[in-house]
C-alpha cells in the first residue's frame, strides 16, 4: 500500500555492486527507473468506480500508476484516521466527508491549499455551497484544505407507475380531495406515504435514512429539521441551549417519527444501502436518500421511477449536503503532494469535468456545468439535483464533529424511537453538545 520508494532499485544495485568487489567488477547496466504511483482513498460506492476509470485514462496519459482504493463506508472513517495516527499514511489523496474538514485543517491532517488552488482552477466556478461545505474551513475564512470532488444532495424517488396508475389516481382524489402528485410539501409527503402505506399488501409509504451507525438518522432528519424552523446551533456561534432545544426542532422530529411509521418493518434503522434496497425491492412509493444513489434506481426502473428534490415546509425547502473534497495528506513526502497536485489539477479542468458528469453518480460542482441545458438532460435525476444544490445545508464541521454525531444519533434515535420525550432529548443533547464544544475550546 505505500507507495513505492523511487531510489530503493538504484541503492540494492550499489550494495550488491560492493559486496561482489572482492571478486568481480559489477557489471555497468541501465539504471532502473520506478513508476511513479499515487493512491487515493474512497468509500465504495458508483462516484469511486467512475474515479477509478477516470485515473486509468490518466495513468495511460501522464505515466503515473494512479490507484484508487475502495474501503467499506461502515469502516471508512476510522480507517482513514487510524491512518493519520501514522508517521506515514498508505494513501496520498483522501476524499473524505465534508465534516472531517475542522479535524484534517486544525490537526494538521490536511496540506492546506489555499495559495496553490487557485492557480489551477477559477475558484469563482465553485458552487459557494460546495466551497463552504466541501472545502473551506473555517467557513468564510478563504481558507482552503480540500479542492471539489463529488456535491451531492439529499433528493426523492417516487414510483411513477404507481402514482400514474388510473385507479390509484382516482382513489387518492376521493379520500383526499386532490390529485395525486409528486409531494411539494412535507406535508403532501406524509398524505401519500399514509395512502401507500398498506402491509397487508406488502406495499409501503416510504424508506429514510434512520440509521444510528455514522450519520445516516442525523442526514435523514436534517432535511426537515431547518424547514421546520428547527437548528442545531445558533447562526454565527457555537450557542446550543436555547436553540436546538425549541418547539422548532421538536416538530421536525416528531414528523420525522411519523415518517418512520409509513414504512416496512425496519425502518427506524436503516443505512443508506437499505433504504435503497427497500426500495429495489418494488414495495416502496417513495424513498429518500442522496442522489448519488439514484443511477442504481433509475437503471432498474427506467421509466417506473421519478426523481424531484424534497419538499419543503411553509415555502422553505433544505436538503441534507453531502458529498466529499479531494485532500492531500500532510504525511507523504513532498514528491507525493505533486504528484497528488497534479491529479486535482487535471480533475478541476473543464474537459475533465465534462467527463465526470457522465459517470453513474458523478456531481460536479462547477456552476456553468450544471446550468447547462445538457447536464440537466443528461438523466432524469439531474434537473432535480440541480434545482437542490442551493438548498443544501450541513451538519457540524468543526473539529470535534464525530463527539457531536455521536451524541445527536444517539438522542435523537431516542426520540424518534418514543423512549424519551422530545423536548427532553433536545435538552439534553442540548447540555451535551455545549459541554463537547467546551472541552474542545470553541464555547466560552
Amino acid at each position: 500500500m505505500t507507495p513505492m520508494n523511487l531510489h530503493k532499485p538504484f541503492s540494492s544495485l550499489l550494495l550488491a555492486c560492493a559486496a561482489a568487489i572482492p571478486l568481480v567488477a559489477c557489471t555497468k547496466s541501465e539504471p532502473v527507473s520506478a513508476k511513479p504511483k499515487l493512491t487515493i482513498w474512497w468509500f465504495q460506492w458508483d462516484p469511486a468506480k467512475g474515479l477509478s476509470e477516470l485515473a486509468a485514462e490518466y495513468s495511460a496519459k501522464q505515466g503515473v500508476e494512479v490507484v484508487v482504493e475502495q474501503i467499506p463506508l461502515s469502516s471508512y472513517q476510522d480507517k482513514v484516521f487510524v491512518e493519520f495516527g501514522n508517521a506515514r499514511t498508505p494513501f496520498d489523496i483522501v476524499i473524505g466527508d465534508s465534516q472531517w474538514i475542522g479535524r484534517g485543517a486544525t490537526k494538521g491532517l490536511y496540506l492546506e491549499l489555499t495559495d496553490w488552488l487557485p492557480t489551477v482552477t477559477d475558484m469563482t466556478k465553485i458552487h459557494p455551497r460546495a466551497a463552504r461545505y466541501l472545502c473551506e474551513y473555517p467557513e468564510g475564512s478563504n481558507r482552503w484544505y480540500a479542492a471539489p470532488c463529488e456535491t451531492d444532495a439529499v433528493g426523492i424517488a417516487y414510483r411513477k407507475d404507481w402514482f400514474q396508475d388510473p385507479q390509484e389516481m382516482a382513489a387518492f382524489q376521493a379520500k383526499y380531495g386532490r390529485e395525486l402528485a409528486v409531494p411539494a410539501t412535507w406535508e403532501d409527503f406524509r398524505q401519500v406515504a399514509e395512502f401507500f402505506q398498506r402491509p397487508a399488501e406488502k406495499r409501503f409509504g416510504c424508506v429514510l435514512t434512520t440509521g444510528r451507525a455514522y450519520d445516516a438518522l442525523t442526514m435523514g432528519l436534517q432535511n426537515l429539521l431547518w424547514s421546520f424552523g428547527g437548528m442545531w446551533h445558533e447562526p454565527g456561534s457555537h450557542k446550543v441551549v436555547g436553540f436546538l432545544d425549541t418547539p422548532g426542532t421538536a416538530a421536525a422530529v416528531d414528523f420525522f417519527a411519523a415518517l418512520i411509521k409509513l414504512g416496512p418493518k425496519g425502518s427506524e434503522n436503516l443505512d443508506y444501502g437499505q433504504v435503497l434496497e427497500n426500495f429495489s425491492n418494488g414495495s416502496t412509493a417513495m424513498l429518500v436518500n442522496y442522489f448519488a444513489f439514484f443511477p442504481v434506481i433509475n437503471a432498474a426502473f427506467g421509466d417506473k421511477v421519478g426523481f424531484a428534490p424534497v419538499p419543503s415546509k411553509d415555502g422553505k425547502r433544505v436538503a441534507s449536503l453531502g458529498g466529499q473534497g479531494m485532500s492531500i495528506s500532510t504525511k507523504i513526502p513532498t514528491e507525493q503532494q505533486q504528484l497528488a497536485k497534479d491529479f486535482i489539477a487535471w480533475f478541476q479542468t473543464r474537459q475533465v469535468q465534462e467527463q465526470w458528469v457522465q459517470k453513474p453518480g458523478g456531481f460536479t460542482a462547477n456552476t456553468e456545468l450544471l446550468a447547462s441545458p445538457e447536464f440537466r438532460a443528461q438523466t432524469p435525476y439531474n434537473a432535480p439535483f440541480a434545482d437542490s444544490i442551493d438548498a443544501m445545508q450541513d451538519f457540524w464541521n468543526v473539529p470535534v464533529f464525530n463527539e457531536l454525531l455521536s451524541v445527536t444519533q444517539r438522542y435523537i434515535g431516542l426520540a424518534v424511537d418514543g423512549e424519551m420525550p422530545t423536548a427532553q432529548a433536545l435538552k439534553e443533547l442540548a447540555v451535551e453538545k455545549e459541554r463537547i464544544l467546551r472541552e474542545a475550546g470553541l464555547l466560552k
